[in-house]
């Protein structure tokens, strides 16, 4: 039985990264041809990545914007968080679903009702409409593991620092925040990660006026299919990969999604 389930769970390795495989390879063809096994070798294509001027400007369109938004989405979640878990607000249940439902609404949707406010407002094609869009859309990661840190603090220690006369703030900056910054870190990892990738809401807000590189790959579609698009989707996939591991090396994995809770 040890041998058939470590076959399957090979079989499984295997047929999730065949893809992620066969996208890195494509980007070494010699040729201008999206063809596996890749004809020739050349590292050509990656490095049009840095030194071609639009896709450069594609790259630190994502970084910048992604940066910007997983920050913002982290600032929201933490005091919200916060507030249901230590004051017991009332209706905190539903606030709480409240932050969830980005996420439980398909993109598109979010996307279109984000097109109409900003529209409303006059501000469509701007950047600062991606970062907001995405900030908000993307609450709900950082809201979850900080949720899940709050949770896993055991109320004693709570206790014990009131008795001794700490206060709110003390508390909060002292205690709270030290016992769940890895799952602050996580949360805003997330959330990079998922606004680096984010395709539709980008794109039904700026349009080409700001060229992300998902934006930027699918653009590139109407002129053929390059190599480059390959390099630029491994990078990508490459880069969400390290930010995971350190993830996974600035706190306990597992638990950081929910797996192990420990109190």
């Amino acid at each position: 039985m040890k041998f058939i389930r470590n076959v399957y769970i090979f079989f499984i390795i295997t047929i999730l990264l065949s893809p992620i495989f066969v996208v890195i390879s494509v980007g070494f063809n010699q040729k201008k041809s999206l063809r596996f096994p890749p004809e020739g070798f050349t590292l050509d294509w990656y490095t049009n990545l840095w030194f071609d001027e639009a896709w450069r400007i594609s790259i630190f369109n994502s970084l910048s914007i992604a940066f910007s938004a997983s920050i913002l989405a982290t600032f929201v979640a933490l005091p919200l968080a916060y507030s249901i878990w230590r004051f017991k607000i009332k209706f905190s249940n539903l606030i709480y679903i409240i932050g969830l439902s980005p996420f439980i609404l398909p993109p598109v949707v979010s996307a279109i009702g984000f097109l109409s406010f900003w529209a409303t407002l006059d501000l469509y094609g701007s950047r600062l409409t991606i970062i907001f869009s995405h900030g908000v859309f993307l609450t709900t990661l950082p809201l979850l593991t900080i949720t899940l840190g709050l949770r896993s603090i055991n109320l004693e220690i709570i206790d014990a620092a009131e008795s001794l006369g700490a206060t709110e703030y003390e508390l909060f900056r002292s205690i709270i925040i030290p016992l769940i910054t890895p799952y602050i870190f996580s949360g805003l990892c997330f959330a990079f990660v998922l606004s680096l990738n984010e395709y539709i809401i980008t794109f039904m807000l700026v349009g080409f006026t700001v060229e992300t590189v998902p934006v930027k790959i699918f653009n590139s579609l109407r002129y053929g299919y390059t190599p480059t698009m390959a390099a630029a989707s491994a990078a990508f996939v490459l880069s969400a990969g390290i930010i995971f591991s350190i993830i996974a090396w600035r706190g306990n994995l597992l638990k950081l999604l929910g797996v192990i809770n420990e109190r």
